[in-house]
């Protein structure tokens, strides 16, 4: 494709719209994540144990898809996993 008259160069175009494009989706996979946790972390307050622990199973499942998408790095995903870890040990304690 020829460059556009206004002087800025296609692959830069594209390169934008790829950005906005993962920006978004990043955006997405993070509020799901955080909403998740949340949940968790209000499930700890309950009596039922086996839906804390089912949470906590979806929880690391979204981190870890997180991390195979790119969207958050390995350690920090690591990181949370045991904060959320750590403090589901001490409810149930």
């Amino acid at each position: 494709m020829a460059k556009l008259k206004t002087g800025r160069h296609t692959s830069a175009l594209k390169q934008v719209r790829q950005s906005d494009r993962r920006n978004s989706r990043n955006s997405g996979i993070k509020k799901v994540i955080k909403a998740t946790a949340k949940e968790f972390i209000k499930s700890l307050d309950g009596s039922d144990v086996e839906a804390s622990d089912k949470l906590l199973r979806d929880v690391y499942s979204k981190w870890d898809k997180a991390v195979k998408k790119g969207t958050v790095h390995w350690k920090k995903a690591a990181r949370k996993k045991s904060q959320l870890a750590k403090l589901a040990k001490k409810k149930s304690a």
